[in-house]
């Protein structure tokens, strides 16, 4: 493959990471909205959608950077004899089912148990399996036979792994949020639906920041690759 279609391919990593960022950063400033008790329900009601609506785009790049990463690592030449095109086409298979499970979730809300729980099991999967590899290739020698020293590599690989974990803790802390907000919807505001509110919103922001950062830091040792004899 030409240095266009690799350059192509950076800008479609490049893209997924403004997105991914960027969409988090609009459902978290929505999400200010859908706290504020001065607000009518009917606004706090559209604010929800909107950061639902925003939700999307997080969750799409986060998929999508495994399979446009291995990619770029298949391109590489010193990555060639590591990656062939054939699993990198199993990797590109399994995130489009991926993919296409965290969609169907996102339209659909949990209107079918199974989904979120498949997603849920192959999340915890993306993380076992990223964090052993990440390891592996900061401890050894020569990881996976490559010898220009791609520890910042497998440190970037443990951070997308790292991402994935902190938005598992996300969807815990936001388990009580669903009720509450129906409450709010329901009944009105009151002081416990507040309280509940914030507790769910505002316990996600540890994770929340944990993206951020780890997002921000993978994208620096991509570029900087500190460490590496190329």
């Amino acid at each position: 493959m030409g240095s266009h279609e690799h350059g192509w391919w950076i800008l479609l990593h490049v893209v997924l990471f403004v997105f991914w960022l960027g969409g988090d950063l609009g459902v978290f400033w929505s999400s200010r909205y859908v706290l504020r008790s001065e607000l009518t329900p009917a606004a706090r009601h559209t604010a929800l959608q909107i950061m639902l609506g925003l939700d999307l785009a997080p969750r799409v790049c986060l998929v999508l950077f495994l399979p446009s990463g291995v990619t770029l690592m298949a391109l590489e030449p010193h990555g060639a004899d590591v990656f062939t095109w054939w699993n990198v086409t199993l990797v590109w298979l399994f995130a489009l089912l991926w993919l296409a499970l965290t969609v169907h979730e996102h339209v659909r809300h949990g209107s079918r148990p199974l989904v979120p729980r498949v997603d849920r099991w192959i999340r915890f999967a993306v993380v076992g399996a990223m964090f052993a590899a990440g390891l592996y290739t900061v401890a050894a020698h020569e990881p996976f036979g490559v010898t220009t020293d791609p520890r910042w590599l497998g440190a970037k690989v443990m951070l997308y792994a790292t991402a994935i974990a902190c938005g598992l803790g996300i969807r815990m802390r936001l388990r009580p949020f669903g009720p509450a907000f129906a409450e709010l919807m329901s009944k009105g505001s009151n002081i416990d639906v507040e309280r509940r509110l914030e507790r769910s919103i505002e316990g996600c922001l540890p994770f929340v920041f944990g993206i951020w950062i780890s997002i921000l830091a993978a994208a620096a040792l991509g570029i900087l690759k500190p460490g590496a004899h190329l």
